[in-house]
């Protein structure tokens, strides 16, 4: 690649991933700043009822990575061999998904939110307030499906900074809202969730302004694909949305240990750590969206100097956020667990001794489903699928084995299983002899 390219490149990659890290941000702020406000004006029930509600908002996630995540990338490819009638179809039958998908969970919100809240939480005294957030999550559902779709669609279509600017103001009103239902209206738990909803609308309007450009390519269109794109769809966002299922699965079994081995104060710390999770999340899944669009997009030129590139400046970008985060949430923990409103001695201690552990934890998890990513987008197809089963599967039996035998060490379940996930996934790969350089060199 000559000086010109990796400049220009160096330009795409930080202007990609600032915006990918924004939208990524809505996602988490969605959950952070509900949590905050929700400490500090309702109290720590109200914290854990949200962390209870994370399940719902993962299994949103995990149907969006397959419909929006899996369609983004196939345009990508579509859009770098300038097959432009097939990037549009595809763009129609991923966005029409959504819809319908988001749709379908309004509908049975409306049947069966309290069965479904009773699943989440059998704790009578967090039941009522896990119902409340839950139904306006449900009810909302269509608007958490477009808003992650549209907003990977227009930055792979060349508009990452609008995609930018839904974020922020998205993220500005859920703030403002929360306060103003929260507050002044009573909504409760309740006004926290559909200030999130709210958000989410008004990012969605926004970025539909970017189809008024005389420069997109992307619009609606029945024209240029077959049906059979849907298994292409699929088949890209499955490793993806496999271990977001999983993920799905050890937040609803890790919240029923937890609550059942240390009770209501340990969920609560419990829920604190798992929004630092959202903190690497942040970074990792902004990084690894951006690593998509544009790596997508490189593969379909068949640019392999500039896959390279990206591969290299994504993975040193991930390392020193996780080690800065890390290194802060070390020396001030206790404003971490204040911040979500945390009182008393004995309970700040504990989540700063919590905090300290999953901090660390983290770490592996981040590098581990960056190499699902590369993995998926060189089409190792195989090994993203078994590394995206690994990432939480592997926690779920070490979290019930620590709450039975050891349950002072509880919060070390998450280390120990991705520990043994780093060795599975190098002991596979060196058996199946991939070697990554030569697909690359290969493209």
């Amino acid at each position: 690649m000559n000086i010109f390219d990796r400049k220009e490149l160096n330009t795409r990659f930080w202007r990609y991933l600032s915006s990918s890290i924004l939208i990524t941000l809505s996602g988490a702020l969605g959950v952070i700043v509900d949590s905050v406000i929700v400490g500090h004006l309702i109290g720590g029930d109200g914290v854990s009822a949200i962390n209870l509600n994370s399940t719902m908002i993962q299994l949103l996630l995990t149907i969006s990575l397959i419909i929006a995540s899996g369609g983004g990338m196939m345009v990508g490819y579509a859009l770098g061999r300038k097959e432009y009638n097939r990037a549009r179809y595809i763009f129609t039958q991923s966005t029409l998904g959504s819809l319908v998908v988001g749709v379908l969970f309004t509908v049975v919100g409306v049947l069966f939110t309290d069965q479904i809240a009773s699943i989440l939480c059998q704790n009578e005294q967090l039941h009522g307030m896990v119902s409340d957030y839950l139904n306006v999550v449900l009810l909302g559902a269509p608007a958490y499906m477009l808003m992650w779709g549209i907003s990977t669609m227009i930055s792979v279509d060349g508009s990452p900074r609008l995609a930018s600017l839904a974020i922020i103001i998205d993220n500005i009103v859920n703030l403002l809202l929360d306060i103003v239902f929260i507050e002044y209206l009573d909504m409760g738990v309740a006004g926290s969730s559909l200030a999130t909803v709210v958000g989410h609308v008004v990012g969605i309007a926004i970025m539909l302004l970017h189809f008024r450009s005389r420069s997109r390519v992307l619009s609606l269109s029945f024209k240029g694909g077959r049906l059979k794109e849907w298994r292409g769809i699929i088949s890209q966002g499955a490793p993806l949305a496999v271990a977001s299922v999983c993920l799905t699965l050890l937040l609803f079994t890790s919240n029923k240990i937890v609550l059942g081995a240390v009770g209501r104060e340990g969920i609560f710390v419990f829920s604190v750590s798992m929004n630092l999770l959202q903190v690497y999340n942040l970074f990792l899944a902004g990084t690894c969206r951006s690593l998509q669009t544009l790596g997508a997009v490189l593969i379909g030129e068949r640019n392999s100097d500039g896959v390279r590139f990206v591969f290299g400046k994504s993975l040193k970008f991930i390392t020193v956020a996780m080690i800065v985060t890390c290194a802060y949430v070390w020396v001030f923990p206790s404003s971490i667990a204040m911040l979500f409103g945390a009182e008393g001695a004995d309970i700040i201690a504990e989540c700063n001794y919590a905090l300290r552990i999953f901090a660390v934890s983290f770490i592996p998890f981040c590098y581990i489903y960056f190499i699902m990513i590369v993995f998926k987008l060189l089409a190792f197809n195989r090994m993203s699928l078994f590394i995206s089963l690994l990432l939480s599967l592997t926690v779920i039996p070490v979290i019930m084995l620590m709450a039975q035998y050891a349950p002072e060490y509880i919060w070390y379940s998450y280390l120990v299983a991705y520990i043994i996930e780093i060795v599975a996934i190098f002991i596979v790969y060196k058996v199946a002899r991939m070697d990554v350089k030569t697909r690359i060199a290969n493209l």
